[in-house]
């Protein structure tokens, strides 16, 4: 065999699977992306919950768990955070939950629906 004819088998190679390679790559930078969106939203969900079950607050719980994740894009809105129950007694527990829609860098799936969840007593 000469080195022309195994060049090209190289180049057919090549072709073949510089898709799926492609493919895992945009794969493992999506599920990264994914990943850390969820450690976003579950740190805020705890922030808010925290304060919620110090100060009795809503409004103070929601703009804690938004000031928590900057980094989001779409930034959390007011409408994305529910908290349960809306006042604070003294050794009940207090629920606050993100609901946030992630969508992908690549368009090849998604959104994808995504929580994050805090759940502490109140009264400190």
């Amino acid at each position: 065999m000469s080195k022309t004819s195994e060049r090209g088998a190289v180049a057919v190679e090549f072709a073949l699977l510089a898709p799926v390679l492609v493919m895992m790559l945009l794969g493992i930078m999506e599920f990264g992306r994914a990943y850390n969106t969820q450690i976003t939203l579950s740190s805020a969900a705890r922030e808010g919950v925290r304060v919620m079950a110090i100060n009795n607050n809503a409004a103070a719980a929601r703009t804690a768990a938004k000031s928590s994740a900057p980094a989001l894009k779409p930034v959390l809105a007011d409408t994305n955070i529910t908290i349960t129950p809306a006042t604070c007694t003294t050794g009940a527990q207090v629920t606050l939950k993100i609901t946030y829609s992630l969508s992908t860098m690549t368009g090849i799936a998604g959104p994808f629906a995504m929580e994050g969840k805090g759940v502490m007593l109140c009264g400190g």
